[in-house]
Protein backbone atom coordinates (compact mmCIF):
# COMPACT_ATOMS: atom_id res chain seq x y z
CA UNK A 1 0.00 0.00 0.00
CA UNK A 2 3.00 2.81 0.58
CA UNK A 3 4.34 1.36 -2.98
CA UNK A 4 1.12 2.02 -4.36
CA UNK A 5 0.70 5.55 -2.52
CA UNK A 6 4.02 6.68 -3.38
CA UNK A 7 3.62 5.61 -7.26
CA UNK A 8 0.23 7.52 -7.24
CA UNK A 9 1.85 10.18 -6.07
CA UNK A 10 3.79 10.52 -8.24
CA UNK A 11 1.98 9.89 -11.12
CA UNK A 12 0.90 13.84 -12.13
CA UNK A 13 -0.91 15.05 -15.04
CA UNK A 14 0.50 18.13 -16.50
CA UNK A 15 -1.21 18.18 -19.69
CA UNK A 16 -4.67 19.78 -20.00
CA UNK A 17 -6.02 17.41 -22.40
CA UNK A 18 -9.79 15.98 -22.31
CA UNK A 19 -10.13 14.07 -19.15
CA UNK A 20 -7.28 15.36 -17.30
CA UNK A 21 -9.13 17.42 -14.94
CA UNK A 22 -11.45 14.24 -13.75
CA UNK A 23 -8.59 11.93 -13.42
CA UNK A 24 -6.35 14.54 -11.51
CA UNK A 25 -9.52 14.95 -9.17
CA UNK A 26 -9.83 10.83 -8.94
CA UNK A 27 -6.25 10.59 -7.97
CA UNK A 28 -6.76 13.29 -5.34
CA UNK A 29 -9.49 11.03 -3.94
CA UNK A 30 -7.28 8.03 -4.09
CA UNK A 31 -4.76 9.49 -2.14
CA UNK A 32 -6.96 10.75 0.49
CA UNK A 33 -8.52 7.44 0.70
CA UNK A 34 -5.02 5.31 0.79
CA UNK A 35 -3.61 8.39 3.25
CA UNK A 36 -7.15 8.73 5.53
CA UNK A 37 -8.67 5.20 5.60
CA UNK A 38 -6.43 2.62 4.12
CA UNK A 39 -2.88 2.72 5.60
CA UNK A 40 -4.19 4.34 8.94
CA UNK A 41 -6.37 1.00 8.96
CA UNK A 42 -4.48 -1.48 8.20
CA UNK A 43 -1.67 -0.71 10.23
CA UNK A 44 -4.12 -0.90 13.22
CA UNK A 45 -6.92 -2.88 13.16
CA UNK A 46 -7.83 -3.15 16.92
CA UNK A 47 -8.63 0.30 16.87
CA UNK A 48 -12.89 0.91 16.68
CA UNK A 49 -14.96 1.48 14.09
CA UNK A 50 -15.45 4.60 12.44
CA UNK A 51 -19.16 5.20 11.98
CA UNK A 52 -19.39 8.90 10.22
CA UNK A 53 -22.61 10.19 10.40
CA UNK A 54 -22.76 12.65 6.98
CA UNK A 55 -25.18 14.77 4.96
CA UNK A 56 -27.17 17.81 3.65
CA UNK A 57 -27.18 20.72 5.71
CA UNK A 58 -30.19 20.92 8.15
CA UNK A 59 -30.76 17.03 7.14
CA UNK A 60 -30.49 16.60 11.33
CA UNK A 61 -27.64 14.81 11.61
CA UNK A 62 -26.64 16.72 15.20
CA UNK A 63 -29.93 16.02 16.21
CA UNK A 64 -29.96 11.98 15.73
CA UNK A 65 -26.17 11.76 16.74
CA UNK A 66 -27.27 13.19 20.26
CA UNK A 67 -30.28 10.96 20.36
CA UNK A 68 -28.20 7.86 19.72
CA UNK A 69 -26.17 8.94 22.65
CA UNK A 70 -29.85 10.08 24.66
CA UNK A 71 -27.37 13.30 25.30
CA UNK A 72 -26.84 17.18 23.94
CA UNK A 73 -23.21 16.39 22.97
CA UNK A 74 -23.16 18.22 19.67
CA UNK A 75 -24.63 21.29 19.19
CA UNK A 76 -27.91 21.23 17.21
CA UNK A 77 -30.52 24.18 16.21
CA UNK A 78 -31.73 26.35 13.41
CA UNK A 79 -28.82 28.46 12.72
CA UNK A 80 -26.47 26.90 10.26
CA UNK A 81 -23.82 25.72 9.97
CA UNK A 82 -24.44 23.92 13.37
CA UNK A 83 -21.70 21.50 13.54
CA UNK A 84 -18.90 23.81 12.97
CA UNK A 85 -16.00 21.03 15.03
CA UNK A 86 -16.46 17.68 14.48
CA UNK A 87 -17.56 15.64 17.32
CA UNK A 88 -16.77 12.40 17.98
CA UNK A 89 -17.81 9.81 20.31
CA UNK A 90 -16.03 7.07 21.48
CA UNK A 91 -17.10 4.60 24.21
CA UNK A 92 -14.39 5.26 27.32
CA UNK A 93 -13.07 1.40 27.40
CA UNK A 94 -12.04 2.09 23.71
CA UNK A 95 -10.15 5.12 23.64
CA UNK A 96 -6.70 3.58 24.55
CA UNK A 97 -7.21 1.60 21.18
CA UNK A 98 -8.18 4.82 19.40
CA UNK A 99 -5.40 5.28 16.42
CA UNK A 100 -4.14 8.51 16.02
CA UNK A 101 -5.01 9.86 12.46
CA UNK A 102 -7.91 11.99 10.75
CA UNK A 103 -10.70 11.54 13.34
CA UNK A 104 -8.54 12.65 15.81
CA UNK A 105 -7.09 14.88 14.67
CA UNK A 106 -9.85 17.26 13.06
CA UNK A 107 -12.55 16.20 15.61
CA UNK A 108 -13.22 16.89 19.35
CA UNK A 109 -13.15 13.58 21.22
CA UNK A 110 -15.87 13.14 23.55
CA UNK A 111 -15.89 9.37 25.72
CA UNK A 112 -19.45 8.37 26.53
CA UNK A 113 -21.12 5.16 27.53
CA UNK A 114 -23.60 5.15 25.05
CA UNK A 115 -21.56 5.17 22.18
CA UNK A 116 -21.46 0.77 21.43
CA UNK A 117 -17.97 -0.65 22.01
CA UNK A 118 -15.76 -1.53 19.13
CA UNK A 119 -17.16 1.68 17.13
CA UNK A 120 -16.76 5.53 17.12
CA UNK A 121 -19.38 7.43 15.93
CA UNK A 122 -18.96 10.70 14.26
CA UNK A 123 -20.91 13.77 13.95
CA UNK A 124 -19.39 15.43 10.58
CA UNK A 125 -19.56 18.76 8.90
CA UNK A 126 -22.27 19.39 6.33
CA UNK A 127 -21.35 17.95 2.94
CA UNK A 128 -22.71 20.79 1.13
CA UNK A 129 -21.75 23.65 4.02
CA UNK A 130 -21.47 27.25 2.42
CA UNK A 131 -17.83 27.12 4.51
CA UNK A 132 -15.08 25.42 2.37
CA UNK A 133 -13.27 24.25 5.06
CA UNK A 134 -16.37 22.49 6.64
CA UNK A 135 -16.67 20.87 2.94
CA UNK A 136 -13.36 19.94 2.94
CA UNK A 137 -13.65 18.55 6.61
CA UNK A 138 -16.78 16.58 5.85
CA UNK A 139 -15.42 14.86 2.79
CA UNK A 140 -11.37 14.38 4.91
CA UNK A 141 -13.20 12.72 7.61
CA UNK A 142 -15.45 10.84 5.14
CA UNK A 143 -12.26 9.44 3.40
CA UNK A 144 -11.71 8.05 7.07
CA UNK A 145 -14.65 6.43 7.60
CA UNK A 146 -15.46 2.45 7.89
CA UNK A 147 -19.48 2.80 7.40
CA UNK A 148 -21.13 6.29 6.60
CA UNK A 149 -24.53 6.38 7.97
CA UNK A 150 -25.69 9.15 5.49
CA UNK A 151 -28.68 11.24 6.40
CA UNK A 152 -30.85 12.93 4.15
CA UNK A 153 -34.59 14.01 4.45
CA UNK A 154 -38.04 13.25 2.49
CA UNK A 155 -37.73 16.57 1.14
CA UNK A 156 -34.32 16.15 -0.18
CA UNK A 157 -33.92 13.00 -0.50
CA UNK A 158 -34.51 13.68 -4.72
CA UNK A 159 -31.24 15.79 -4.54
CA UNK A 160 -27.92 15.49 -6.24
CA UNK A 161 -25.78 15.41 -3.10
CA UNK A 162 -26.81 12.37 -1.86
CA UNK A 163 -26.72 10.46 -4.63
CA UNK A 164 -23.62 11.92 -5.65
CA UNK A 165 -22.20 10.62 -2.21
CA UNK A 166 -23.48 7.58 -2.19
CA UNK A 167 -21.81 6.70 -6.01
CA UNK A 168 -18.49 7.99 -3.95
CA UNK A 169 -18.99 5.70 -1.31
CA UNK A 170 -19.65 3.13 -3.74
CA UNK A 171 -16.56 4.05 -5.97
CA UNK A 172 -13.99 3.53 -2.67
CA UNK A 173 -15.98 0.35 -1.29
CA UNK A 174 -17.44 1.89 1.58
CA UNK A 175 -19.51 0.36 3.61
CA UNK A 176 -23.16 2.12 3.68
CA UNK A 177 -26.14 2.82 5.78
CA UNK A 178 -28.98 5.56 4.83
CA UNK A 179 -30.96 7.38 7.08
CA UNK A 180 -34.49 8.99 5.98
CA UNK A 181 -35.51 11.73 8.30
CA UNK A 182 -37.90 14.06 8.95
CA UNK A 183 -40.93 11.47 6.50
CA UNK A 184 -44.47 12.64 6.91
CA UNK A 185 -46.57 9.87 8.22
CA UNK A 186 -49.01 10.28 5.55
CA UNK A 187 -46.39 9.78 2.63
CA UNK A 188 -44.17 7.33 4.30
CA UNK A 189 -45.08 4.14 2.15
CA UNK A 190 -44.51 6.01 -1.27
CA UNK A 191 -41.21 7.73 -0.35
CA UNK A 192 -39.72 4.35 0.85
CA UNK A 193 -41.31 2.73 -2.69
CA UNK A 194 -39.50 5.04 -4.28
CA UNK A 195 -36.43 5.67 -2.73
CA UNK A 196 -36.13 1.48 -2.72
CA UNK A 197 -36.45 2.11 -6.43
CA UNK A 198 -33.39 4.77 -6.71
CA UNK A 199 -31.36 2.54 -4.69
CA UNK A 200 -31.35 -0.61 -6.62
CA UNK A 201 -31.17 1.22 -9.94
CA UNK A 202 -27.68 2.45 -8.47
CA UNK A 203 -26.75 -1.29 -7.38
CA UNK A 204 -27.25 -0.16 -3.63
CA UNK A 205 -30.03 -2.56 -2.94
CA UNK A 206 -28.13 -4.40 0.12
CA UNK A 207 -27.97 -0.72 1.92
CA UNK A 208 -29.77 -0.63 5.22
CA UNK A 209 -32.36 2.28 5.19
CA UNK A 210 -33.69 3.68 8.31
CA UNK A 211 -36.82 5.71 8.22
CA UNK A 212 -37.09 8.42 10.67
CA UNK A 213 -40.79 9.89 10.88
CA UNK A 214 -41.13 13.52 11.00
CA UNK A 215 -41.94 14.56 14.55
CA UNK A 216 -42.65 18.56 13.18
CA UNK A 217 -40.86 21.52 14.62
CA UNK A 218 -38.72 20.07 17.60
CA UNK A 219 -35.91 20.81 19.95
CA UNK A 220 -33.44 18.04 21.98
CA UNK A 221 -33.38 14.82 21.53
CA UNK A 222 -35.69 12.73 19.52
CA UNK A 223 -38.39 10.53 21.11
CA UNK A 224 -36.43 6.97 21.82
CA UNK A 225 -38.57 4.93 20.21
CA UNK A 226 -37.61 6.56 16.78
CA UNK A 227 -34.04 5.95 16.40
CA UNK A 228 -34.45 2.46 18.10
CA UNK A 229 -33.29 0.90 14.70
CA UNK A 230 -30.85 2.46 14.25
CA UNK A 231 -29.22 1.93 17.10
CA UNK A 232 -30.39 -1.70 17.72
CA UNK A 233 -28.03 -1.96 14.17
CA UNK A 234 -25.37 0.10 15.80
CA UNK A 235 -25.40 -2.10 19.15
CA UNK A 236 -24.81 -5.39 16.48
CA UNK A 237 -21.19 -4.29 15.63
CA UNK A 238 -20.44 -3.73 19.66
CA UNK A 239 -17.60 -5.42 20.81
CA UNK A 240 -14.03 -5.73 19.30
CA UNK A 241 -15.20 -8.85 17.49
CA UNK A 242 -18.04 -7.68 15.87
CA UNK A 243 -16.87 -4.70 14.98
CA UNK A 244 -13.76 -5.62 13.15
CA UNK A 245 -15.97 -7.50 10.90
CA UNK A 246 -17.14 -4.47 9.54
CA UNK A 247 -13.53 -3.13 9.43
CA UNK A 248 -12.86 -6.06 7.39
CA UNK A 249 -16.20 -5.65 5.31
CA UNK A 250 -15.03 -2.52 4.25
CA UNK A 251 -11.02 -2.77 3.82
CA UNK A 252 -12.19 -5.78 1.46
CA UNK A 253 -14.58 -3.50 -0.59
CA UNK A 254 -11.85 -0.65 -0.35
CA UNK A 255 -9.08 -3.36 -1.66
CA UNK A 256 -11.75 -4.49 -4.34
CA UNK A 257 -12.31 -0.82 -5.64
CA UNK A 258 -8.34 -0.32 -5.77
CA UNK A 259 -7.86 -1.81 -9.24
CA UNK A 260 -10.40 -0.33 -10.99
CA UNK A 261 -9.17 2.90 -9.51
CA UNK A 262 -5.75 2.22 -10.64
CA UNK A 263 -6.29 1.02 -13.68
CA UNK A 264 -8.78 4.74 -14.57
CA UNK A 265 -5.15 6.53 -13.47
CA UNK A 266 -3.00 3.80 -15.75
CA UNK A 267 -5.23 5.23 -18.19
CA UNK A 268 -5.07 8.81 -18.42
CA UNK A 269 -1.63 8.67 -17.50
CA UNK A 270 -0.90 6.68 -20.93
CA UNK A 271 -3.19 9.17 -22.52
CA UNK A 272 -0.88 11.94 -21.17
CA UNK A 273 2.01 10.22 -22.89
CA UNK A 274 -0.11 10.02 -26.10
CA UNK A 275 -0.63 13.30 -25.98
CA UNK A 276 2.79 14.33 -25.32
CA UNK A 277 4.10 12.10 -28.16
CA UNK A 278 2.08 14.01 -30.19
CA UNK A 279 3.17 17.64 -29.12
CA UNK A 280 6.73 16.41 -29.86
CA UNK A 281 5.60 15.18 -33.09
CA UNK A 282 4.23 18.57 -33.98
CA UNK A 283 7.68 20.64 -33.06
CA UNK A 284 9.86 18.24 -34.68
CA UNK A 285 7.75 18.76 -37.71
CA UNK A 286 8.83 22.29 -37.76
CA UNK A 287 12.39 21.95 -37.20
CA UNK A 288 13.53 20.97 -40.89
CA UNK A 289 11.98 23.36 -42.70
CA UNK A 290 12.61 26.01 -40.65
CA UNK A 291 16.44 25.26 -40.41
CA UNK A 292 16.37 25.41 -44.10
CA UNK A 293 15.09 28.57 -44.57
CA UNK A 294 17.24 30.08 -41.51
CA UNK A 295 20.50 28.63 -43.05
CA UNK A 296 19.61 30.19 -46.64
CA UNK A 297 18.65 33.73 -45.10
CA UNK A 298 22.25 33.66 -43.30
CA UNK A 299 24.06 32.56 -46.78
CA UNK A 300 22.27 34.70 -48.98
CA UNK A 301 24.64 37.61 -48.03
CA UNK A 302 21.89 40.23 -46.65
CA UNK A 303 23.08 40.18 -43.58
CA UNK A 304 26.51 41.73 -44.72
CA UNK A 305 24.27 44.78 -46.17
CA UNK A 306 22.91 47.81 -43.38
CA UNK A 307 24.52 47.94 -40.95
CA UNK A 308 27.67 45.92 -41.27
CA UNK A 309 27.78 47.61 -44.65
CA UNK A 310 27.90 51.25 -43.58
CA UNK A 311 30.50 50.56 -40.54
CA UNK A 312 32.54 49.55 -42.97
CA UNK A 313 32.04 52.50 -45.01
CA UNK A 314 32.77 54.74 -42.33
CA UNK A 315 36.18 53.18 -41.23
CA UNK A 316 37.35 52.87 -44.65
CA UNK A 317 36.57 56.97 -45.33
CA UNK A 318 38.19 57.63 -41.81
CA UNK A 319 40.54 55.17 -40.73
CA UNK A 320 41.57 54.47 -44.05
CA UNK A 321 41.70 50.85 -43.41
CA UNK A 322 41.31 49.91 -47.33
CA UNK A 323 44.66 51.71 -47.59
CA UNK A 324 46.79 48.81 -47.50
CA UNK A 325 49.99 48.38 -50.19
CA UNK A 326 49.97 44.98 -52.09
CA UNK A 327 53.04 43.91 -53.95
CA UNK A 328 53.81 40.54 -55.80
CA UNK A 329 49.87 39.44 -54.36
CA UNK A 330 51.47 40.37 -50.60
CA UNK A 331 49.85 43.23 -47.91
CA UNK A 332 52.87 45.35 -47.15
CA UNK A 333 52.47 47.80 -44.27
CA UNK A 334 54.39 48.62 -40.98
CA UNK A 335 53.85 46.63 -37.94
CA UNK A 336 52.30 50.45 -36.22
CA UNK A 337 50.07 50.82 -39.14
CA UNK A 338 48.51 47.12 -38.70
CA UNK A 339 47.92 48.10 -34.79
CA UNK A 340 46.20 51.22 -35.41
CA UNK A 341 43.99 49.23 -38.78
CA UNK A 342 43.86 46.41 -35.59
CA UNK A 343 41.94 48.93 -33.31
CA UNK A 344 40.08 51.02 -35.63
CA UNK A 345 38.52 47.68 -36.65
CA UNK A 346 37.21 46.37 -33.17
CA UNK A 347 34.35 48.93 -34.22
CA UNK A 348 33.42 46.71 -36.84
CA UNK A 349 33.78 43.47 -34.68
CA UNK A 350 31.21 44.36 -32.78
CA UNK A 351 28.56 45.59 -35.62
CA UNK A 352 29.44 42.29 -37.36
CA UNK A 353 29.10 39.91 -33.63
CA UNK A 354 25.80 41.98 -33.35
CA UNK A 355 24.48 41.26 -36.87
CA UNK A 356 24.93 37.60 -36.32
CA UNK A 357 23.34 37.42 -32.71
CA UNK A 358 20.31 38.86 -34.48
CA UNK A 359 20.70 35.94 -37.24
CA UNK A 360 20.35 33.59 -34.69
CA UNK A 361 17.40 35.55 -32.64
CA UNK A 362 15.80 36.29 -35.87
CA UNK A 363 16.11 32.37 -36.74
CA UNK A 364 14.45 31.69 -33.22
CA UNK A 365 11.73 34.45 -33.64
CA UNK A 366 10.37 32.34 -36.63
CA UNK A 367 11.07 29.07 -35.28
CA UNK A 368 8.35 30.33 -32.82
CA UNK A 369 5.90 31.52 -34.88
CA UNK A 370 5.89 28.29 -37.10
CA UNK A 371 5.57 26.69 -33.92
CA UNK A 372 2.53 28.42 -32.28
CA UNK A 373 1.10 27.88 -35.89
CA UNK A 374 1.62 24.17 -35.83
CA UNK A 375 0.86 24.13 -31.50
CA UNK A 376 -1.86 26.69 -31.24
CA UNK A 377 -3.61 26.58 -34.62
CA UNK A 378 -6.78 24.86 -35.56
CA UNK A 379 -5.22 21.40 -36.41
CA UNK A 380 -3.17 21.40 -33.05
CA UNK A 381 -3.23 18.70 -31.27
CA UNK A 382 -4.31 18.91 -27.43
CA UNK A 383 -2.71 21.18 -24.97
CA UNK A 384 -0.30 22.42 -28.03
CA UNK A 385 -1.02 26.11 -27.01
CA UNK A 386 0.09 25.50 -23.28
CA UNK A 387 3.85 24.65 -24.25
CA UNK A 388 4.74 26.84 -26.06
CA UNK A 389 6.77 29.82 -24.34
CA UNK A 390 6.36 33.20 -24.92
CA UNK A 391 6.74 37.03 -23.20
CA UNK A 392 9.93 38.88 -21.89
CA UNK A 393 11.49 35.42 -20.34
CA UNK A 394 11.98 33.43 -23.88
CA UNK A 395 12.85 36.64 -25.40
CA UNK A 396 15.71 37.18 -23.10
CA UNK A 397 16.21 33.81 -22.77
CA UNK A 398 16.59 33.81 -26.80
CA UNK A 399 18.77 36.80 -27.15
CA UNK A 400 21.62 35.15 -24.52
CA UNK A 401 21.86 32.46 -26.39
CA UNK A 402 22.44 34.55 -29.66
CA UNK A 403 24.90 36.51 -27.91
CA UNK A 404 26.75 33.39 -26.66
CA UNK A 405 26.90 32.08 -30.04
CA UNK A 406 27.86 35.05 -32.22
CA UNK A 407 30.89 35.21 -29.82
CA UNK A 408 31.55 31.65 -30.35
CA UNK A 409 31.63 31.98 -33.86
CA UNK A 410 34.10 35.45 -33.65
CA UNK A 411 36.47 33.20 -31.35
CA UNK A 412 36.30 30.66 -34.30
CA UNK A 413 37.24 33.49 -36.32
CA UNK A 414 40.28 34.03 -33.98
CA UNK A 415 41.54 30.34 -34.68
CA UNK A 416 40.79 30.50 -38.42
CA UNK A 417 43.73 33.79 -38.71
CA UNK A 418 45.55 31.99 -36.33
CA UNK A 419 46.37 29.30 -38.20
CA UNK A 420 46.91 30.97 -41.53
CA UNK A 421 50.30 30.46 -42.51
CA UNK A 422 51.15 27.98 -40.29
CA UNK A 423 53.17 24.69 -42.06
CA UNK A 424 51.31 21.29 -42.36
CA UNK A 425 53.27 18.89 -41.62
CA UNK A 426 51.30 16.31 -43.70
CA UNK A 427 51.18 18.63 -46.71
CA UNK A 428 52.87 16.91 -49.52
CA UNK A 429 53.56 19.95 -51.03
CA UNK A 430 53.64 23.34 -48.91
CA UNK A 431 52.51 26.73 -50.35
CA UNK A 432 55.37 29.04 -49.87
CA UNK A 433 53.30 32.03 -51.56
CA UNK A 434 50.39 31.33 -49.17
CA UNK A 435 51.72 32.05 -46.20
CA UNK A 436 53.71 34.60 -47.30
CA UNK A 437 49.84 36.57 -47.96
CA UNK A 438 48.77 35.09 -44.90
CA UNK A 439 51.74 36.90 -42.76
CA UNK A 440 51.43 39.84 -45.00
CA UNK A 441 47.93 40.09 -44.41
CA UNK A 442 48.05 39.69 -40.16
CA UNK A 443 50.45 42.05 -40.08
CA UNK A 444 48.47 44.44 -42.37
CA UNK A 445 45.11 44.05 -40.30
CA UNK A 446 46.03 42.19 -36.96
CA UNK A 447 45.20 38.65 -36.15
CA UNK A 448 41.53 40.24 -34.79
CA UNK A 449 41.17 42.64 -37.51
CA UNK A 450 41.63 40.40 -40.34
CA UNK A 451 39.63 38.16 -38.45
CA UNK A 452 36.67 40.34 -38.61
CA UNK A 453 37.31 41.26 -42.19
CA UNK A 454 36.73 37.73 -43.05
CA UNK A 455 34.07 37.44 -40.35
CA UNK A 456 32.21 40.41 -42.20
CA UNK A 457 32.50 38.80 -45.59
CA UNK A 458 31.01 35.47 -44.65
CA UNK A 459 28.10 37.48 -44.08
CA UNK A 460 28.10 38.56 -47.29
CA UNK A 461 29.82 42.36 -47.38
CA UNK A 462 31.35 42.78 -50.93
CA UNK A 463 33.26 45.94 -49.67
CA UNK A 464 35.02 43.19 -46.97
CA UNK A 465 35.28 40.92 -49.57
CA UNK A 466 37.09 42.86 -51.84
CA UNK A 467 39.57 44.03 -49.49
CA UNK A 468 40.33 40.35 -48.54
CA UNK A 469 40.77 39.34 -52.12
CA UNK A 470 43.16 41.59 -52.49
CA UNK A 471 45.49 41.03 -49.51
CA UNK A 472 44.71 37.14 -49.50
CA UNK A 473 43.38 36.19 -53.58
CA UNK A 474 42.47 32.89 -53.69
CA UNK A 475 44.02 31.64 -50.04
CA UNK A 476 40.75 32.80 -48.07
CA UNK A 477 38.51 30.71 -49.97
CA UNK A 478 38.90 28.13 -47.18
CA UNK A 479 38.46 30.25 -44.24
CA UNK A 480 35.08 31.97 -45.40
CA UNK A 481 33.63 28.79 -46.39
CA UNK A 482 34.50 27.71 -42.73
CA UNK A 483 33.03 30.32 -41.09
CA UNK A 484 30.18 30.51 -43.39
CA UNK A 485 29.68 27.16 -42.86
CA UNK A 486 29.84 27.87 -39.19
CA UNK A 487 27.71 30.94 -39.21
CA UNK A 488 24.92 28.28 -41.06
CA UNK A 489 25.36 25.50 -37.96
CA UNK A 490 24.15 28.02 -35.30
CA UNK A 491 21.44 29.13 -36.90
CA UNK A 492 20.27 25.25 -37.53
CA UNK A 493 21.33 25.40 -33.59
CA UNK A 494 19.36 28.09 -32.86
CA UNK A 495 15.94 26.44 -34.21
CA UNK A 496 17.06 23.28 -32.25
CA UNK A 497 17.77 25.56 -29.18
CA UNK A 498 14.12 27.26 -29.97
CA UNK A 499 12.18 23.22 -30.60
CA UNK A 500 14.18 22.44 -26.94
CA UNK A 501 12.49 25.22 -25.00
CA UNK A 502 9.41 24.20 -26.05
CA UNK A 503 9.97 20.54 -25.67
CA UNK A 504 11.31 20.89 -22.45
CA UNK A 505 7.60 21.48 -20.82
CA UNK A 506 7.41 18.04 -22.43
CA UNK A 507 10.75 16.33 -20.66
CA UNK A 508 9.05 15.57 -17.12
CA UNK A 509 8.99 12.00 -15.68
CA UNK A 510 5.21 12.27 -15.63
CA UNK A 511 5.03 12.30 -19.67
CA UNK A 512 7.48 9.54 -20.29
CA UNK A 513 7.24 6.61 -21.98
CA UNK A 514 7.11 4.24 -19.04
CA UNK A 515 5.09 7.02 -16.25
CA UNK A 516 2.78 4.31 -15.98
CA UNK A 517 4.87 1.19 -15.96
CA UNK A 518 5.12 1.66 -11.89
CA UNK A 519 1.32 1.95 -12.06
CA UNK A 520 1.31 -1.31 -14.22
CA UNK A 521 3.27 -2.79 -11.10
CA UNK A 522 0.87 -1.95 -8.31
CA UNK A 523 -1.75 -2.96 -10.47
CA UNK A 524 -1.34 -6.50 -11.22
CA UNK A 525 -0.29 -6.80 -7.00
CA UNK A 526 -3.62 -5.34 -5.95
CA UNK A 527 -5.45 -7.97 -8.51
CA UNK A 528 -3.11 -10.80 -6.37
CA UNK A 529 -4.45 -9.69 -3.47
CA UNK A 530 -7.82 -8.78 -4.66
Amino acid sequence: MRDLRRDVAAATLPLPIDGAEDAEASRHRLLAQLDEHLLPRLAELSSPAVVVLAGSTGAGKSTLFNSLLGEEVSEAGVLRPTTREPVVGVHPRDMDTLTPGPVTELARLVKHEGVPRGTALMDAPDLDSFLSENRSTAHQLLEAADLWLFVTTAARYGDALPWQALDRAKERGASVAMVLNRVPKENLATIRTDLNSRMRERGMKDVPLFIVPDVGPHEGLLDATLVAPIQRWLNLMAGPERSRTVILRTLKGALGALPDWVMGLVGAVEKQGTAAFDLRTAVQSVVPDAQLAGRAAVLSGAAGEGTVAARFMELASTKHISRVTVRDGVARTTKRAGKARETALMRLREEVEATAARAFVAAGVRTEESLRAALAGPRAPAAGETIVPSGPRRAKERLAWGEAAAADWSRLADDVVGRMGASDPEAADPDPEAAARAAGARKAFGDIGLATLLQATALGNEDSAGLIDRVLGETAGEAIEELQGELADKVVLAVAEEARSVQSALDVPALADDAAAPLRVRLAELRRLT
